[in-house]
C-alpha cells in the first residue's frame, strides 16, 4: 500500500529516517524530551494566513527554539496588512495534516514553503511526518530538494532557551 509521506520523500533522492513517536508526545518540547532530540535541531512547520480576500497561506519551517516573525517578515512576504497562525482547523482543511504532525513534503503545489535559514544551517533536522505518530530526520538538504521551497533569511527569531 502506497504512503502519501514515502512517496513525497522518496522522489526528492535524499536519505531520510523515519520515527515512530507516542501520538501524546508529538508537540516538539514532549518529543524532544522523550525521544532525545534537541529543540535547535526540531523544526517545525506552521501554516500562516495573511487576512485578505481570498485569505493567502504559506508554510514556514522553523527551528523550535525560534519565533517565526509573523507580524515582520511573513506578513511582508503574504503581501497583506495583517498575518497570523492558521487555526487548526485551517491548517487540517489545507493540508490534510494536524498540529503536531505537518510536514512540508506532500503539501499542495500552490502553497509556498519559507524556510528559515537556520534550518538549513543544522547537521539534521527533525520534522513532522504528516500524522502525529511519526517524525522524518534527515540532512537539511531534503527540504531543499523540494519544489517551491524557497530559503528566507530571518525568517524567525531565535529565543533563549530556559535554564534548567
Amino acid at each position: 500500500m502506497s504512503d502519501p509521506l514515502t512517496d513525497a520523500l522518496d522522489v526528492l533522492g535524499h536519505e531520510y529516517e523515519l520515527i515512530a513517536c507516542d501520538p501524546d508526545l508529538a508537540d516538539t518540547a514532549a518529543f524532544c524530551e522523550a525521544y532525545g532530540y534537541r529543540l535547535d535541531e526540531s523544526a517545525n512547520t506552521i501554516i500562516v494566513v495573511g487576512k485578505a480576500d481570498p485569505r493567502v497561506y504559506a508554510a514556514c519551517v522553523v527551528l523550535a527554539d525560534s519565533r517565526l516573525d509573523v507580524n515582520g517578515v511573513v506578513r511582508k512576504r503574504l503581501g497583506t496588512r495583517k498575518a497570523s497562525f492558521a487555526s487548526g482547523d485551517e491548517t487540517a482543511t489545507l493540508t490534510g495534516m494536524v498540529s503536531g504532525g505537518v510536514t512540508p513534503f506532500g503539501l499542495p503545489v500552490d502553497l509556498p514553503i519559507w524556510v528559515d535559514q537556520r534550518v538549513m544551517d543544522q547537521e539534521r533536522i527533525v520534522l513532522g511526518g504528516g500524522g502525529r505518530d511519526r517524525k522524518v530526520v534527515a540532512r537539511p538538504a531534503l527540504l531543499g530538494a523540494v519544489s517551491g521551497v524557497e530559503v528566507v533569511a530571518d525568517l524567525a527569531k531565535p529565543q533563549p532557551l530556559p535554564n534548567h
